[in-house]
């Protein structure tokens, strides 16, 4: 680690596989250089925009805390990277209070409107609508939670005024930022059911016709005109008077209209609760509760403490195995049972009990003999199958304050570009496609995940917090990418703690997602690889998990905090 610690940017990427296959995947187009994913300082934020990282920076070397920073953070991201998330999501942070060494969570997950119910997503002959009509639909959006969310640990852990935190972003709005490689890519590409859809089709259109691309400069007023309301109103500007009727009017067109209505949009309130802790090994390892997905994080590094993965390392295929079949084992639990916990008694404790864990350790075997499903752990209820798609937008950002406080949030807008409707220059989600749309069996069981009124849709959102056995900061993680986050998550974990590998080696390695009757590999690993875990029964897919886009901080020996940002999309870290 002192060698990591002396060269970061220089070893980026070096760490070699035995079968001879650079772990690191090269950086995409038009990214950073590899120097710009490693950053190390007193402070510290990385994030997944350049725009975004200078941005933090500025607010922390103004005075700002972490929290201070995650709101011009995230400010600045929903307009340079409208694709993953922006004023008009939701999101799951966890806060860690350096002075006090406590952890706190904080929940912005959108909620159903009052009148969504479980057919919501079924169509006329009672069988769930294809996902690319459900997707842009009026139904498709929740009430929108991040800004609100932030708002409450800003008035609780800010040393900024609010209204001091929105000036990059206002002042890119109205000038115009450069459109990146990545938001480029999407817009050449198109096909995916947003991409045809009139609000994305008119913002992304240049006055002669042509569509915006990599290297043009695109402004926003509106959305510049909002943050300045929103400066002045917090969250109000958004959940009450004439945006909050822009939205739910905009909700209420076809196609498929919406049930969202003003009140809906006034009554959100974000939660704030203890994190979701356990140990793992000698550390202690914590979550946002559900409806995030930290417990399947949890329970897939509870499965592994039962091994010997720790003495394997990243070079050895059984490792791989390993954390593929422990994977697909939580997989199969998260799906069956993880809801809203205000509507579903969803058995957490039991599925992180060391027993129950240890039973399912038990699967995991030298090879794979089959499908998985669920287990009974403690607490089970009888629940109905799982329909619940959950596509890849999202983005992520780690941020640590020159006092050491830490912030890490994982936030979305759910698909690409929401639902591909537009109000005030900002993107309305489709979250309530992360219900599961299938909301009973034949014998009327009901899903965990089903739809309901003012209900939060199950989230695999999952910023991680690392602490020592004295409650100090080891370090800090999360990403995005649907339904595989958690894996990208506790892969990271693993390589962190067990590997001892520096932060950004951690998250720069291969990506194995073991869910179902499938193991997605990244092309990264050499066919050697993906050929010893099929020898070992696994049905290996090659060319997924790739859309991970990992930051985190890890703190040093020194006191000083390294950021890392993952390679494969083209955030940095930065600090001072």
């Amino acid at each position: 680690m002192r060698l990591h610690s002396l060269l970061p940017a220089a070893l980026a990427g070096s760490l070699i596989l035995a079968f001879g296959a650079a772990a690191a995947p090269p950086p995409p187009p038009g990214a950073p250089p590899l120097s710009a994913k490693v950053g190390v300082g007193r402070a510290m934020v990385s994030a997944a925009n350049p725009l975004a990282v200078e941005a933090g920076v500025r607010v922390l070397k103004a005075g700002g805390s972490a929290i201070d920073a995650a709101v011009a953070v995230q400010a600045l991201l929903g307009l340079v990277e409208p694709q993953s998330s922006g004023l008009g999501g939701g999101a799951f942070m966890v806060f860690y209070d350096a002075k006090a060494r406590k952890l706190s969570a904080y929940d912005g997950r959108e909620f159903a409107p009052a009148g969504a119910g479980p057919d919501m997503f079924l169509g006329a002959d009672g069988k769930p609508l294809p996902f690319g009509q459900a997707v842009v639909s009026g139904r498709a959006s929740g009430v929108p939670g991040a800004i609100a969310m932030l708002y409450m640990a800003q008035k609780e852990h800010g040393r900024l005024p609010w209204r001091r935190l929105f000036g990059d972003a206002a002042k890119l709005a109205t000038d115009g930022f450069i459109i990146s490689p990545r938001l480029g890519a999407y817009l050449a590409r198109g096909g995916f059911p947003q991409s045809s859809q009139p609000d994305v089709v008119k913002y992304f259109t240049r006055p002669d016709g042509k569509l915006y691309a990599t290297g043009d400069r695109l402004k926003n007023p509106a959305y510049a005109a909002t943050l300045k309301r929103l400066a002045v109103q917090g969250p109000d500007a958004l959940l009450k008077g004439a945006t909050a009727r822009k939205i739910a009017d905009r909700l209420h067109a076809d196609p498929i209209p919406g049930a969202m209505t003003v009140e809906d949009l006034a009554a959100y309130k974000p939660l704030k609760t203890d994190g979701l802790c356990r140990p793992y090994r000698q550390y202690t390892v914590c979550t946002p509760k559900t409806p995030s997905g930290g417990v399947a994080v949890l329970e897939v590094l509870g499965i592994l403490e039962h091994t010997d993965i720790a003495t394997r390392g990243p070079n050895d295929p059984q490792a791989w195995y390993q954390f593929a079949q422990a994977s697909r084992l939580m997989y199969a639990d998260r799906d069956h049972y993880i809801g809203d916990p205000a509507f579903v008694k969803s058995p957490v404790d039991g599925l992180l009990d060391p027993a129950y864990t240890a039973e399912r350790a038990k699967l995991v075997g030298t090879s794979a003999s089959g499908a998985v499903t669920w287990g009974k752990p403690m607490g089970a209820i009888a629940l109905g199958p799982d329909q619940t798609r959950e596509p890849g937008g999202t983005s992520s950002f780690a941020i640590a304050d020159a006092r050491g406080d830490v912030v890490v949030i994982t936030t979305t807008v759910e698909s690409l570009f929401g639902n591909g409707r537009m109000v005030d220059g900002f993107f309305l989600n489709n979250q309530m496609t992360d219900f599961s749309f299938s909301p009973t069996e034949r014998d009327g069981t009901p899903a965990a995940n089903a739809v309901g009124p003012r209900k939060r849709p199950r989230s695999s959102m999952s910023p991680t917090i690392i602490l020592d056995k004295d409650g100090g900061l080891v370090g800090a993680i999360g990403s995005p990418g649907g339904a595989a986050i958690p894996a990208y998550v506790a892969k990271t974990i693993v390589a962190f703690l067990d590997w001892k590998m520096p932060m950004y080696d951690a998250l720069s390695l291969p990506n194995v997602i073991g869910r179902g009757d499938r193991v997605g590999v990244e092309s990264t690993f050499p066919p050697a690889f993906a050929e010893a875990l099929k020898a070992k029964g696994l049905n290996v897919v090659l060319g997924q998990g790739e859309e991970s886009g990992l930051h985190g901080v890890e703190k040093l020996p020194d006191g000083r905090i390294r950021g890392a940002a993952d390679p494969r999309r083209e955030g940095i870290a930065k600090g001072f």
